[in-house]
């Protein structure tokens, strides 16, 4: 059986690098005239193919443009998450700090974009519906370079069929599938990052579909540059989003097959050496690892070089990394803390402040488990009186009570001011979690008597000096638990009703946790003529760059896994290949328009069914070959397992690992999976209705192969054998263009039924014209959630 998931016994391009079979000198003795007419007439076939493949490619180009660009300038105003996105160009354009769990990569494409026609950035997409005329956007601009981006998307679909050998209804029917679907215009032609994530993919697919055909000539120009040209692919997929790395895994399965048999002593062409595997070996570890995440360190680069001063993406940073922007505010509004201070105390994840008040815990939960019935310790993310502590030393200062500061790796005690109560954790499970520790308070008689100990507090800084000066806003903590060890920590889970749905306050047994980190938002009782309030300008900071980057990436990851919120058109994977929910997007009430985000139904129903068609045609083939039964020529099935197969995990890869995520989905994941299925369709109608003439397996008269027939020592004469040949060939050649005729024919039906479902829910893609109630009813084929009916 062959090799699962590369790329394909990749077939020339029709007519490109194949050679002609012409009758050989000695088995024609008085045939030159006859094998020079062959040779022409074959030549004037490949030129006319590859005519019909450039002419295809350009109407295809054509109408992506058109399919892409048409109305882009409706609406006139933000749409959906164009609130997000345009808002980044502008910060961009405004050098102002801000912060995003997606690479920078597409967000940058889109301040070019901004940046070419002299934008400054001042409109900073505050709301869904704000008018882009009335605050003189240059919004087409943006829009325009994701409408590029998913216009060039679908002839790079063609090319890759064109390249991995499919015929020119197979090529179509792919290109199709993406040119017409309502929900890959809809979502290119919007300020959103998807365009860039698509057409990456896509590049990375051709790319190395190109260098896979090279193989055979290892080391070449041709070979080094399309192994280069994979990997820069793959590095702005991964450089958009995050989920590229599953573009990664679609194109590592491959690689590391074909080291595999790379390594083989027994390989047909001829073992390699351990010293020449190595080379092999380095050149794709170079190209597709070493490279590709260099230009993506680069892009980041770029993000910090831009980003130089101070903007509302602080606050995710450290203190150190917030000294390196200009104007800003934690720098200019630090105070240093001292003991008797009064002070608020912030998570710096999930912004809660630390809380108390009179209400205790209840007796029992409700899994049965016993409360110590103490007062109640919660996160509340409104500023409140209750959210007031007090810092204390262990021992009271002999000299005076002011002006000692509070340092880094000090012991403290914090006392609640409003209910005269001090902080305190013990071993008594906390509400949520059995394993970690509850947060109550407790008077100051306990405190200072039998709870001595269970109040005592470290003030650890996150990467701090020490002796550090605890500082308002500036200094990120972890608060320690002297006697348990454990480390104060919240979650975004909100307590039952007992406790006002308020944050739960634990303690947390890891205390390397990331997210245990707090900080002294202010002190409310300074005196505002104070000289503590009295700010020397300060200078900009420099940090080196790979802990700039680690940093970020760290608090990406982070937030990226907290997008755990439900959201009203968040769907589940299963629902997506069979297209059962979309996305509103946008909708005018006085006009009845509305953009809602959906496939072309009608496509995607075809390509999810081919994929289980796909999958059932592997198992029969396997069971058969089990039971001694070969239905399959050996190209044929080489090509279905390799080429195709490789289409399929393309879309497996690209779908599957979203199972496992637990943040929030939406119909737009599925769009890189939808491509790969739609390549996996293109391949099985050239499977299905194009099935080629079988080549060699013709029988002459005395029952020998036609590829032995040379030298055989038969007996049959050449005139004989040149007649065999010719009659073969005219009964290849009628079957073949027989079959491509059932190729054709299927293709029209396919794609006539693409453009018919695209035009019916074309109003819902463009947002415009609007519809009636009777129309919109029309179109709610699975119940799909659309407006004004």
């Amino acid at each position: 059986m062959s090799s699962a998931a590369s790329p394909s016994q990749v077939r020339q391009r029709p007519g490109k690098g194949k050679r002609a079979i012409t009758p050989q000198h000695d088995e024609y003795s008085n045939g030159d005239a006859d094998a020079l007419s062959k040779v022409k007439e074959t030549s004037k076939q490949a030129v006319t193919s590859q005519w019909e493949y450039k002419v295809a490619l350009v109407v295809v180009i054509v109408l992506s443009f058109v399919t892409r660009f048409y109305g882009i300038s409706h609406p006139k105003e933000v749409v959906f998450d164009e609130v997000h996105f345009g808002k980044f160009a502008s910060y961009y354009l405004q050098r102002t700090y801000f912060f995003d769990v997606h690479p920078p990569f597409g967000k940058l494409l889109f301040a070019l974009a901004g940046w070419l026609v002299g934008y400054n950035g001042e409109f900073l997409f505050e709301n869904i519906g704000d008018s882009y005329i009335t605050n003189k956007v240059p919004y087409i601009a943006y829009r325009a370079m994701p409408a590029t981006l998913g216009a060039l998307t679908v002839p790079v679909v063609f090319m890759i069929m064109w390249e991995s050998g499919y015929t020119l209804p197979a090529c179509l029917v792919a290109s199709a599938l993406v040119l017409f679907d309502n929900a890959h215009i809809g979502q290119t032609r919007l300020i959103l990052l998807d365009a860039t994530l698509v057409i990456s993919m896509a590049l990375s697919i051709l790319c190395y579909v190109k260098f896979y055909k090279y193989r055979h000539q290892p080391f070449g120009r041709k070979w080094w540059r399309w192994l280069l040209m994979t990997g820069l692919a793959l590095s702005c997929v991964i450089s958009t989003k995050y989920v590229g790395v599953f573009t990664f895994f679609s194109i590592g399965v491959p690689v590391a097959i074909d080291l595999w048999a790379l390594l083989d002593i027994n390989r047909p062409k001829g073992s390699l050496t351990l010293r020449e595997f190595t080379k092999h070996f380095t050149a794709r570890m170079t190209g597709l690892i070493i490279v590709p995440f260099f230009v993506y360190l680069f892009w980041f680069q770029v993000h910090f070089a831009i980003l130089s001063r101070s903007g509302p993406g602080d606050e995710f940073m450290t203190p150190e990394f917030q000294e390196t922007l200009s104007d800003n505010l934690m720098t200019a509004q630090s105070v240093g803390i001292q003991y008797y201070d009064a002070m608020t105390i912030r998570h710096k994840e999930t912004k809660v402040y630390l809380h108390s008040h009179t209400e205790v815990y209840p007796l029992r939960y409700d899994d049965g488990r016993i409360s110590s019935q103490g007062q109640q310790v919660t996160g509340y993310p409104h500023n409140d009186t209750n959210n007031q502590w007090q810092v204390l030393p262990l021992q009271p200062f002999t000299d005076t009570q002011e002006g000692h500061p509070v340092h880094n790796g000090d012991i403290v005690k914090l006392r609640h001011l409003v209910t005269d109560t001090y902080l305190l954790t013990h071993d008594v499970a906390s509400p949520y979690y059995p394993t970690n520790q509850e947060f109550t308070t407790v008077s100051k008689e306990f405190a200072d008597g039998d709870r001595y100990n269970d109040t005592m507090f470290e003030i650890r800084f996150e990467n701090g000096r020490e002796g550090q000066e605890f500082r308002t806003k500036a200094s990120h903590f972890k608060l320690i638990h002297i006697p348990t060890r454990v480390a104060m920590w919240t979650h975004t889970t909100p307590l039952p009703e007992w406790a006002f749905k308020q944050a739960e306050i634990n303690g947390n047994k890891n205390t390397l946790q990331s997210s245990n980190v707090w900080y002294a938002e202010e002190l409310p009782y300074v005196p505002e003529d104070s000289p503590r309030l009295q700010h020397e300008e300060r200078k900009v900071k420099n940090m080196p760059f790979l802990r700039k980057y680690i940093e970020l990436q760290r608090t990406m990851f982070y937030h990226n896994n907290a997008l755990t919120s439900s959201h009203p058109y968040a769907s589940l994977p299963i629902q997506w290949p069979f297209l059962l929910r979309g996305v509103s997007f946008w909708t005018n009430n006085d006009t009845r328009e509305q953009i809602y985000f959906l496939g072309n139904p009608l496509g995607w129903w075809f390509a999810s069914s081919l994929l289980a068609v796909f999958a059932g045609l592997l198992g029969a083939d396997q069971l058969s070959l089990r039971r001694g039964i070969d239905a399959l020529e050996p190209k044929t099935r080489g090509r279905l397992y390799n080429s195709t197969g490789f289409f399929f995990l393309l879309w497996a890869a690209h779908y599957v690992p979203f199972y496992i995520m637990g943040r929030q989905l939406f119909l737009h994941h599925y769009l890189p999976a939808h491509l790969a299925s739609s390549l996996v369709a293109g391949a099985l109608v050239e499977f299905v209705f194009a099935t080629e003439a079988a080549e060699d397996t013709s029988r002459t008269a005395n029952g020998t192969s036609g590829a032995g027939v040379s030298g055989s020592g038969s007996g049959a004469t050449t005139a004989q054998l040149a007649s065999t040949k010719n009659k073969t060939t005219m009964r290849e050649s009628l079957v073949a263009s027989r079959s491509l005729l059932v190729a054709w024919a299927a293709a029209g039906v396919i794609i006539t039924a693409l453009v018919s479902s695209f035009v019916f829910f074309a109003p819902l893609t463009y947002g415009s014209p609007g519809l009636s109630v009777e129309q919109v009813l029309r179109r709610k084929w699975l119940g799909y959630d659309l407006h004004f009916a």
